[in-house]
Formats: structure tokens, sequence, C-alpha cells
């Protein structure tokens, strides 16, 4: 699990582990969540990456389960943007992916079997006016993980995505009232997910009962995104 030390990663850390699996998170900064086995590492770096697993499968032996959930935010509009600002985003939040996914899937595929889900955004498939950046990156996945579904599904290894809506984390509570209220009236059931509910979804894609999907876009976005 990437960035699983806070927010949406660290519920999926939490559901993983209380199904009873041996749960690795990844992070950059701060500390490693009281309980899981934690790394730091930087997904843009290659050499992080594969120091990370490395600890990993010394810990906990081969990665069977991989969630490419680290990301991030530089917002702003097209005209003012940054190249940084475009490409910093797109080298976590998407070559990040192809980072962990490209060294979690040589395992996999000596053990003919594996699972990963990678945490995409509402964002990438409806779009956002100030997140061209952001959205390009999470859109990206999709094409990716599709891509992956049907390179290694000879090998027993599912990968697919979940496409989270707005979520009850630090990002969301830093808005002003005028602004969740406006999500909300945009949002079908008129509320915000809870981290945990992502996380189930992402249970559900990692476990047996999911052997046989693959290449998925699940949206946890109250219908926000529906039709996409």
């Amino acid at each position: 699990m990437t960035g699983g030390n806070r927010g949406i990663g660290l519920a999926v850390a939490r559901e993983l582990s209380a199904a009873g699996d041996a749960v690795a998170v990844t992070y950059r900064s701060g500390e490693p969540p009281e309980g899981l086995f934690g790394v730091r590492c930087d997904v843009t770096s290659m050499e992080d990456v594969d120091a990370a697993f490395g600890k990993v499968e010394a810990e906990q032996g081969p990665v069977q389960v991989l969630v490419a959930n680290a990301g991030i935010t530089d917002d702003t509009l097209l005209a003012i943007m940054s190249e940084e600002s475009f490409t910093s985003v797109l080298d976590t939040n998407l070559t990040g992916a192809y980072r962990v996914a490209k060294r979690a899937v040589k395992g996999m595929m000596r053990k003919r079997g594996g699972r990963i889900v990678l945490v995409s955004s509402v964002v990438g498939l409806l779009g956002s006016a100030g997140q061209s950046n952001y959205a390009a990156s999470k859109a990206g996945l999709v094409g990716f993980a599709r891509s992956l579904a049907r390179e290694l599904g000879s090998r027993n290894i599912t990968v697919n995505v979940v496409a989270p809506g707005f979520v009850d984390t630090d990002m969301t509570a830093a808005l002003s009232e005028d602004q969740q209220s406006a999500i909300k009236k945009a949002i079908p059931l008129g509320r915000v997910a809870q981290p945990d509910e992502v996380a189930k979804a992402v249970r559900f894609l990692a476990s047996d009962d999911a052997a046989y999907i693959t290449g998925a876009v699940i949206p946890v976005d109250g219908g926000l995104g529906m039709g996409h």
C-alpha cells in the first residue's frame, strides 16, 4: 500500500489488516501508522521503490496485493500552470503507479497470481477546472490498469481501479462551508464518503471474491460521476 499513513490510504491499510492480511504501508513524510509495518518511500524514485519492496519482502514475504494510492495535487488554472506543476503531479500519481506496479508484478508473475488496485478519482473521469494535471494523472491510471489487465490476465493477476469522489479527509476538511455545501449539492447521495467506504471497495477487489473482475473501474462517489 503506497501512501498509507493518512486519509484513504490509512483506511485501506486498516481494512486489509482487519481482514487478516499482513499489511505494509509506504509513506513519504511523517511517521508510520501505529500497529502497521511502515517503510519510508518516495514513489518518484525507482531506487526508493526497489528498496522499499526489498524491506517488505524481507519482513512479510512476496507481495501478493498492491494498492497504489500515493498522490499529490498542485491545483491552478492551465494558463498560469508551470511545467513543473504539471509534470510533478504526473510523476507521483501516474508514473509512481508504474514504478510500484513494475516492481510488484515480477513476484506476482513468478507466483502466477496477484491483485493490483490503483486509486484514481472521479476527477479523472469528470474533469475539474484548475486540476488538469491531477485529472490527467488519474485518467491515465485507467488506461494503464486496463493495459495491464490484458498483459497479466493469463498469469492470474487482476488489475482494477477504484475511483473515489469527495471523501471526508483532511483535504476536504480544509474547504470552506460554502464549498462543502456546493459539493454535496452536486452529489446525488447528498454527502461525502467516509474513508472506510472507499477502503471496503478496495478490500473487495483484493479478495478472492473478486477473482473474475479485472480491468474494472469501481466508482465510490455517491453518483457524482455517473455515465463515465
